[in-house]
């Protein structure tokens, strides 16, 4: 019985490790991600126990539903479709709608001003990082007599005189990018075919030289590779060759570093030309979060890109309506017998019945938005961002935005309508709102289901890693050829923001909605919350790396969208009422979302502003601490080629730049089965006076 009770040990486990050394192991984003849980348990603890107290017996003490011809359930007579219509009881959900929302509003600004304040000190107390000083540098007009790189620094020297300290151009290195991949991957198979040999010398190794190695003539797969090695090694050469030379190469942008934060932060704050077109400059990420195949592309074909992405987005959203209506058509036993008559004896036995209505829609809706996230970031990698962690936030705001159309809003419309089509064809017009009315807070048994499916289950699925599990064993047996592609089959990735943070979102949505209209989905949620803070803290301390460090600057989107989610329940709350007869009850709840955005617009302009800009005050105060402290060290030799495009430094740069540049002396006070995160990069061993131009360090390389 002990051996089984241990199972579960991780669980306090993950729990121990204080928030200060969490930050440290994992990084801001990782933190705040986490109060993401804190703040669902937060919000839906109060308000499912006041939900249970009030509303569940004001909800339970009619007969309305029994007396009805719409279709339900017991879980139905707890929602507010069973308080008759023009009922004074609806006094109650009005007092609880008030009170929903001022304790929702409370919990947020007290949670946006820790997390400002949380962001503010770990940038004040970050160790020093190439992104601290530099800027990006965008749309830089062309001219007859200067090269880009000429151009930036003339402009700099005049404009920044006493703040500006070195660049680098950007490079359209993507086709190299692309032959140092191959390349790559030729020596791995190289790799491969020479262990092969070394355990059996008596035999050379075969390859056909066609697709897949499949077809074509069968040739010496040693010789083979190597040739090829050797004939994309002589490609790359003239490549790069052919970059230092071309002027086209170089990408209308630069990575501006700065003597100080303080001359870095007013220049990515501010208009630098009298044309705002040209001259954009703001932060630039750090080194690891740049995503170097957008930069090269041109700033003016950024907003067709982002029309057409617009566009694309917006079908995507419109036909997806068609599996999203199957799936609810999924829970209609009625309609699964008429379209399949012989299987009538089957459905109607009463465990498969119980299994098509309850947990079919969830899974066949869960297995419909499985593909769905890649889509979405494929898309925003089109847009153009320049980041890895604007391209996961920009991913998530479409995920959310579909979430909400498609899963919430397409459930509950599709779904309810489908369900009580007979009664909708037999009673008079004048009478269909009403039945919608009393539809739409029955949906809450979808919803229920759905929880339990995407969220229990998922959050469940999470701590056993299945997927990983299985998809690491399929490229073991037909991927991995050597220790290195083992190595990349067994990494464990990131957190994935950009569809984490969105389902995360459905369920605040969800909870807000059906707090006040069907009480009894509240424990489910809460129970979501609860279940998934502690499997993903011990997740993000013991399995996941952390591949950037944005300094928490998704959380005014997480807000943003939290404030969304309460708005829109309470227009629906409004929606409903004037259905059931309690129109007077209007005026009383349009002030709520009156009063949501106004709170929206003060948490806004009150703390968003630590998200988007530094502080001249906190960067001073940070330069003057750090020349006092190492006044000789070489800002310059840090800096100078610290944005050199990945394909231009070797394995020996990699691995320094993938390292923090100075000794960690922090106190391990609880295990981990995971290194801290690393920050990067570290000193350039470049320390000339000027900065080295891309022939230099390429040359270097090879020597």
């Amino acid at each position: 019985m002990r051996s089984y009770l241990k199972v579960l040990s991780w669980m306090p486990a993950a729990l121990k490790m204080p928030e200060d050394e969490l930050i440290s192991h994992a990084g801001l984003d990782s933190a705040v991600y986490l109060r993401i849980y804190l703040i669902g348990l937060k919000i839906f603890a109060p308000i499912t126990v006041l939900a249970f107290i009030i509303l569940v017996p004001v909800n339970w003490t009619n007969t309305t539903l029994q007396s009805s011809k719409v279709q339900h359930s017991d879980i139905d007579k707890l929602s507010i479709s069973n308080i008759p219509v023009g009922s004074k009881r609806f006094a109650a959900h009005l007092t609880m709608a008030y009170v929903f929302t001022f304790w929702t509003c409370y919990v947020l600004l007290r949670e946006y001003e820790i997390v400002a304040t949380m962001r503010l000190r770990f940038l004040a107390s970050e160790k020093r990082r190439p992104d601290q000083f530099t800027v990006l540098v965008r749309n830089i007009p062309p001219d007859p007599d200067e090269s880009i790189g000429e151009l930036v620094e003339h402009f700099f020297l005049v404009n920044h005189p006493d703040h500006y300290l070195t660049h680098q151009v950007v490079y359209n290195a993507n086709k190299l990018d692309k032959m140092v991949k191959e390349k790559k991957k030729m020596q791995n198979w190289l790799d491969y075919y020479q262990l092969k040999y070394e355990r059996n010398t008596s035999q050379r190794p075969t390859t056909k030289t066609g697709f897949l190695g499949c077809f074509g003539s069968k040739v010496d797969a040693i010789e083979y590779y190597t040739s090829e090695i050797e004939r994309i090694e002589k490609e790359e050469t003239d490549e790069r060759g052919k970059i230092m030379k071309d002027p086209k190469s170089v990408v209308p942008a630069a990575f501006v570093s700065f003597r100080s934060r303080w001359g870095a932060a007013v220049c990515a704050q501010t208009q630098q030309t009298s044309n705002p077109t040209v001259w954009l400059t703001e932060w630039a990420p750090e080194p690891r979060d740049v995503y170097w195949d957008n930069l090269s592309i041109p700033f003016v074909y950024l907003t067709i890109r982002r029309l057409i992405i617009a566009v694309a987005f917006f079908f995507l959203n419109f036909f997806y309506v068609i599996p999203i209506a199957f799936v609810q058509s999924l829970a209609n036993i009625e309609g699964i017998e008429k379209a399949a008559p012989f299987l009538k004896p089957l459905i109607e036995m009463h465990t498969i019945k119980s299994f098509i209505q309850g947990f079919l829609p969830g899974i066949a809706l869960k297995i419909f938005l499985i593909l769905l996230p890649s889509i979405l970031m494929f898309m925003s990698k089109v847009e153009g961002l320049t980041s890895v962690s604007s391209l996961e936030r920009r991913s998530a705001f479409k995920y959310y935005i579909f979430l909400f159309f498609n899963v919430f809003l397409g459930s509950i419309i599709a779904g309810s309508a489908l369900e009580q089509l007979k009664t909708f064809l037999h009673q008079s017009a004048n009478e269909i709102p009403r039945t919608i009315g009393e539809a739409i807070p029955m949906k809450a048994t979808f919803f229920i289901t759905y929880a339990m499916v995407d969220g229990w289950a998922g959050v469940a699925g999470e701590i056993l890693r299945l997927k990983p599990l299985i998809i690491f064993h399929l490229k073991n047996f037909f991927l991995v050829k050597t220790e290195k592609d083992r190595e990349e089959a067994m990494d464990p990735g990131s957190i994935g923001f950009d569809s984490n943070e969105p389902q995360i979102q459905l369920y605040f949505l969800l909870g807000l909605v059906y707090a006040v209209v069907t009480p009894f989905l509240l424990p489910f949620i809460l129970i979501f919350f609860g279940l998934a803070y502690v499997v993903y803290r011990h997740q993000i301390i013991n399995v996941y790396n952390q591949e950037y460090e944005s300094a928490a600057a998704f959380w005014p989107s997480v807000h943003g969208r939290i404030i969304v989610a309460l708005i829109v329940s309470q227009l629906l709350l409004l929606g409903l009422l004037s259905t059931k007869g309690a129109a007077q009850s209007t005026p009383v709840l349009l002030v709520l979302p009156v009063v949501t955005f106004y709170f929206y617009k003060y948490c806004k302009n009150r703390y968003e502003p630590a998200f988007v800009e530094y502080p001249l005050q906190d960067a001073m105060r940070k330069d003057t601490l750090e020349r006092a402290r190492e006044p000789g060290f070489d800002l310059k030799g840090y800096l100078m080629n610290a944005y050199i495009h990945p394909v231009f430094k070797g394995d020996e740069d990699d691995e320094k730049f993938s390292i923090s540049d100075e000794p960690e002396a922090e106190q391990v006070l609880v295990a981990t089965k995971r290194q801290s995160r690393r920050n990067t990069p570290v000193p350039s061993k470049y320390n000339g006076s000027e900065s080295p131009s891309l022939a230099e360090i390429v040359n270097d390389q090879r020597l």
